[in-house]
């Protein structure tokens, strides 16, 4: 066996610990060698959901033999060098497992290695890279026919994920749980801590076995999420149920107790996934919230409050930049989003990613001027019915690929080793 060495690139805190640890465990499983002659490298780029805690996590793993953090990346991008100045066997692997694409092109032909991607929703670069991990067939469908040999239909991470994390606590039938998920910008939380508290004290109002919990995104702070449920930092209060909150600890847990005593369990851990899967509910916003519950086949309510048009300025693209203009930027802001409301309703437009996923809405979007006891009675409507429960969980869990996923890639990896074993041995 020829010393090889493998290159992992990944960003996130959430690909981190849901594609790089069952890769890099199923590639240690299958070679079942001394980890010398196979070499694993972890090399991060920048993410806007980054905690810093990235290669803290990852160095507790130790399957991998080096990792570089995503501040050092851009010099190994452009230039070649690591900070420590690693070097490379001259057979080798440069694997995709978040980030950008491209930059598997760039590092594999700079160092001669072969290629894999995993992709989720899209294969790029096809014509330059070697291997395709993809999620489903639907990303072969988009690829030309000449180069869809490269493509090895693998499953779905995220469901793999959801497997292994798949222990509800057997005490779930007494007490439901449901999660509030306000997002991380700021224009999400101006609307979205008040009205979850309004609707979680509406609905124990109704239905007193309920618990609630708030993942708090790795972007933000616990003070910082409390601080939109003060009158004084948030005047949309009293037109989302007038219910406000503040940070209390009990029994060193940390709470969010709104202002008629309910106590919401605030979750600091990231990713979640453990807590998130014996939640019966999720009240959301839209974005990549609703990708991470869809892959967990978890029940949800996507709302899009518009109390506040001039507040959402969370588009992507020209939309965005025309909202965050100074001076003008909130009269674009209003007026973008009053169009983009006017055709949604019109058009049906769908925001929640499974239902794009699906072409149709499998879970509930509500989109508008909101109200507390219109949210507050459908989450009761649903408690009420596990039929409808578990027609969404059902439609949820056929809209992403099979399971397996890292077994699949962990062999592609130990093919790809032996056959180059073989060609070097020839030769």
């Amino acid at each position: 066996m020829n010393n090889f060495d493998i290159i992992i690139l990944s960003n996130g805190p959430g690909e981190i610990t849901t594609w790089v640890l069952p890769v890099i465990k199923q590639i240690r499983t299958n070679l079942n060698i001394r980890q010398e002659q196979v070499r694993i490298s972890l090399i991060l780029s920048p993410c806007p959901h980054a905690t810093g805690n990235e290669v803290k996590i990852a160095s507790q793993w130790q399957e991998i033999n080096r990792i570089q953090s995503a501040k050092d990346f851009s010099a190994f991008l452009l230039l070649g060098k690591t900070k420590d100045n690693w070097d490379w066997y001259s057979q080798g692997l440069v694997i995709f497992l978040g980030g950008d694409q491209f930059f598997t092109l760039v590092i594999a032909k700079r160092l001669g290695y072969q290629s894999l991607i995993y992709a989720e929703w899209e294969a790029r670069w096809y014509r330059y890279i070697d291997y395709f991990a993809v999620m489903n067939q639907s990303v072969i469908d988009k690829i030309p026919t000449q180069f869809k040999n490269k493509c090895t239909i693998v499953g779905d991470l995220m469901t793999d994920v959801s497997i292994l994390n798949q222990e509800k606590n057997n005490d779930h039938k007494t007490t439901l749980t449901i999660g509030l998920l306000p997002g991380s910008k700021s224009s999400k939380l101006t609307q979205g801590v008040p009205f979850l508290m309004a609707i979680a004290e509406y609905i124990l109002k109704k239905k007193s076995n309920v618990e609630f919990i708030i993942p708090v995104a790795p972007t933000i702070s616990p003070d910082y999420l409390a601080s939109y449920g003060n009158r004084k930092n948030n005047s949309l209060i009293n037109n989302l149920g007038g219910v406000t909150g503040e940070l209390i600890i009990l029994e060193n847990q940390l709470y969010l107790q709104t202002s008629g005593g309910i106590n919401i369990k605030l979750i600091q851990e990231f990713p979640c996934y453990k807590e998130l899967i014996n939640c019966d509910l999720c009240l959301t916003t839209v974005g990549a919230n609703t990708a991470q519950l869809g892959a967990l086949a978890i029940p949800m309510i996507v709302l899009l409050p518009t109390y506040q048009l001039e507040a959402m300025k969370s588009w992507d693209g020209l939309l965005g930049l025309f909202a965050n203009l100074p001076i003008i930027g909130n009269i674009c802001a209003k007026l973008i989003n009053w169009i983009i409301v006017q055709y949604t309703v019109k058009n049906k437009k769908l925001y929640a990613w499974p239902n794009i996923w699906a072409k149709r809405e499998i879970v509930p979007e509500l989109i508008g001027y909101l109200t507390v006891e219109e949210v507050g009675n459908l989450v009761l409507d649903l408690l009420e019915n596990q039929k409808k429960i578990e027609d969404i969980k059902y439609n949820l869990s056929t809209v992403r690929g099979s399971s397996g996923a890292s077994i699949n890639i962990g062999n592609i990896v130990k093919k790809i080793i032996m056959d180059r074993n073989k060609e070097i041995k020839r030769f």
